[in-house]
C-alpha cells in the first residue's frame, strides 16, 4: 500500500512502488519512478529523470533533479543539495540531454546540508558527512568530511584525520591502503 499525504503533489504517471510514502509539500513529477519502500519527507521535489531505488529515505527539503540516480538502500539527510547543470546561467537554457549524470550507489548515507555537485560518482556504503561538499568522486566504503570533501583516515595511534581525495587515491594506486 502507497501512502500519499493528501497535501503532497504526485502527478499522474509517476510510479511510485509499494509500502512507499510521500509526506506534504512534496512535488513528484509524472515520469518518475521511485522503489518500494521507500520514504519521502516534507518539502521534496523529484524531477523527470530522477531515478529513486528500493529502500531509499529521504528526509526533508530535498531536491532530487533530472540526472540523479539514487540506487537502493540509500539515506538522504534533511536539506541535502544535488545539482544536475554544471555551469549554470539565467540567461541560457541547458538542455536535459546536457545534464551530469550523479550516481548515489547502493548503502550510502548522506548526512544534512551536504552538497552534491553535479557529475559525481558516490560509491557503495559510502559515508557522506553533514555539510560536506562533494566535488569529486566518492570510493566506495570510505567516510568523507568537510570542503572540499576529504576522506577521513586514521593514523597508526587510532587518531583521525583527513586527507584529500587525491591523496587517497595516490595511495591506492601505490597499494598502500590505510
Amino acid at each position: 500500500m502507497v501512502f500519499i499525504h493528501e497535501l503532497a503533489d504526485v502527478e499522474n504517471g509517476a510510479q511510485v512502488g509499494d509500502n512507499s510514502t510521500i509526506w506534504r509539500w512534496t512535488h513528484v513529477m509524472p515520469k518518475t519512478v521511485i522503489g518500494k519502500n521507500c520514504k519521502i519527507g516534507q518539502g521534496c521535489f523529484v524531477q523527470d529523470g530522477a531515478v529513486i531505488g528500493n529502500n531509499v529515505k529521504i528526509q526533508n527539503n530535498v531536491s532530487i533533479y533530472d540526472g540523479v540516480v539514487l540506487e537502493d538502500d540509500v539515506f538522504i539527510g534533511p536539506s541535502v543539495v544535488f545539482t544536475n547543470v554544471r555551469k549554470p546561467r539565467s540567461y541560457e537554457s541547458v538542455p536535459t540531454s546536457s545534464y551530469a549524470k550523479t550516481v548515489v550507489h547502493r548503502g550510502v548515507s548522506i548526512g544534512a546540508n551536504a552538497t552534491i555537485v553535479c557529475g559525481i560518482d558516490i560509491g557503495e556504503n559510502a559515508m557522506i558527512g553533514a555539510g560536506a561538499v562533494i566535488t569529486k568522486n566518492v570510493p566506495c566504503g570510505v567516510t568523507v568530511i568537510g570542503n572540499p570533501a576529504g576522506v577521513l583516515v586514521r593514523d597508526v595511534s587510532g587518531t583521525p584525520f583527513v586527507i584529500s581525495l587525491e591523496q587517497y587515491w595516490i595511495k591506492k594506486k601505490n597499494h598502500n591502503n590505510y
